[in-house]
């Protein structure tokens, strides 16, 4: 009987193993060409000469910038290569502010030469292995090119900021832009040690209305609400004694859910007449302390404070910002040289902010509370930020933060 004919499998030496190559060069091209498209989208907004991008989000939102970090973060990506350019943006902009479209045009460059290397045969390590010599390379020019700037050398920190924004939509503005940050992060930083400068401690505040020409910096604190005076309260407080706190002025409530039962109007009467006198007498504890302007963090299980404890506190001539976003109690009460108050029984004198004025100013079509002739004031910053428009506000804040991450 005939033995039936098999097919023979491809030869192999001794060691190796039959492997797709194809498909894994397949792969290897798709991986490039998506890095490099992404690299493509963001070069036209490269350098002073570069374009604006508008981005329209699925909410109708509208940006227009040139900030590649923004533009990228914007962007719906999926393939892997792609996000990781993406990403890359987003570490630049982490670790220096600016650079963030450069880096990933640059990618994108490396990878357009390194897919010609591979399609000439040469190994994907040893085309590793020369980018990694090629980066190291690149180092030691830049250390050799770069020109050391002492603080007091306020000119050269100018030009470098003014070169940050010159390719931004806002670049207008670079003249009053520029020496602000320069300002405002002198003012933060400790001279004996400069490389610890926190760009954290100085915070920026957007407030529709105006022109950019009227962004300004301050020292002291601004806050982006109007004092809850409702009651009647004051609008304005001369040498004023601050606290900050963040425990509710209400009548106090139970852990758990509960409903109680008034059986009658004598007992109803009698429930509002020991509310008034608990809040009443946190009033007058708060007042016993000469304290005259408080700051309340906002409360997620309920108001911070009631109408009722306003019109305490308006009686009292104690001026009132509430709900003080929780993340910002830390720069307060730095900026303050306070301690924040977490019960009512803790509420002394020595934990107390001192500033020549506390009060409420129009901006645009609101109202803002700022506090100026802070005693003892901590390294901080306020910057009030100004525009026509919310695209030119935002501009503008994304435009400083590259300055300042610059100076840095």
């Amino acid at each position: 009987m005939a033995t039936p004919a098999v097919a023979a499998a491809p030869s192999a030496r001794k060691g190796e193993t039959y492997t797709d190559t194809k498909r894994r060069d397949d792969v290897r091209g798709a991986n490039i060409a998506s890095a490099r498209s992404v690299a493509d989208a963001v070069r036209t907004s490269l350098g002073p000469r570069g374009m604006d991008k508008m981005i329209s989000s699925g909410d109708q939102e509208v940006i227009i910038t040139n900030d590649g970090a923004t533009i990228l973060s914007r962007m719906s990506l999926l393939q892997p290569a792609a996000r990781m350019l993406a990403e890359l943006s987003r570490s630049q902009d982490a670790a220096a502010g600016d650079g963030t479209t450069t880096v990933v045009v640059i990618a994108g460059a490396l990878l357009r030469r390194a897919q010609s290397l591979l399609a000439a045969g040469a190994h994907p390590t040893a085309a590793a292995d020369s980018l990694h010599r090629l980066a190291a390379r690149a180092v030691q020019v830049l250390e050799g090119m770069a020109i050391p700037i002492e603080l007091t050398d306020r000119d050269s920190l100018v030009k470098s900021a003014s070169t940050a924004l010159n390719s931004k939509v806002v670049s207008q503005y670079s003249g009053l832009l520029a020496p602000l940050a320069v300002d405002a992060a002198l003012s933060v930083v400790d001279p004996a040690h400069p490389e610890l400068l926190d760009l954290r401690d100085i915070r920026i505040i957007k407030k529709l209305g105006g022109t950019v020409d009227d962004t300004e910096l301050v020292r002291g604190l601004i806050f982006d609400k109007k004092a809850s005076h409702a009651a009647g309260g004051p609008s304005r407080i001369e040498n004023a004694k601050i606290a900050v706190i963040q425990f509710q002025i209400s009548p106090p409530k139970t852990d758990i859910e509960q409903s109680v039962i008034v059986s009658d109007y004598a007992q109803m009467d009698r429930i509002l007449r020991e509310e008034r006198n608990y809040i009443l007498g946190m009033v007058k504890k708060i007042k016993a302390s000469g304290c005259n302007v408080l700051l309340i963090q906002k409360s997620i299980l309920r108001d911070a404070v009631t109408e009722l404890s306003l019109h305490y506190l308006a009686k009292a001539k104690i001026l009132v910002v509430k709900d003080v976003e929780r993340d910002e109690i830390e720069f307060i009460t730095k900026t303050l040289n306070c301690l924040p108050i977490a019960n009512i029984e803790h509420f002394r004198e020595d934990k107390l902010g001192y500033a020549d004025v506390v009060e409420e100013v129009s901006a645009g079509d609101g109202k803002i509370v700022k506090i100026t002739g802070i005693r003892d004031m901590g390294r901080t910053a306020t910057v009030l930020v100004r525009g026509s428009n919310q695209l030119v506000i935002d501009e503008a804040d994304r435009s400083l933060h590259d300055a300042l991450c610059v100076i840095r």
